[in-house]
């Protein structure tokens, strides 16, 4: 298993949250939307090298910048 930032994952592709770079304040916002380590995901969409990154998690859609998925630690399962 390998562990990538959100935004190097590719469409479909599913995984655990395993952790979250950077201070109080982003991880305080991740978790405001259900982002949490532990959660598994699915990563949705995406526009090529920039752009929103919208994913699923617990029935529910959540879209946020291509810099904010890079701070997302996900562990994927068939990589």
């Amino acid at each position: 298993m390998a562990v990538i930032p959100l935004n190097r994952m590719d469409r479909g592709e599913s995984g655990r949250i395993v952790g979250i770079l950077g201070g109080h304040g982003i991880v305080r916002r991740m978790e405001s939307m259900n982002i949490r380590v532990g959660k598994r995901i699915t990563k949705l969409s995406s526009i090529f090298r920039r752009g929103p990154i919208t994913i699923g998690l617990d029935n529910t859609r959540v879209a946020f910048g291509f810099g904010m998925a890079s701070k997302i630690l996900v562990e994927v399962q068939d990589r």
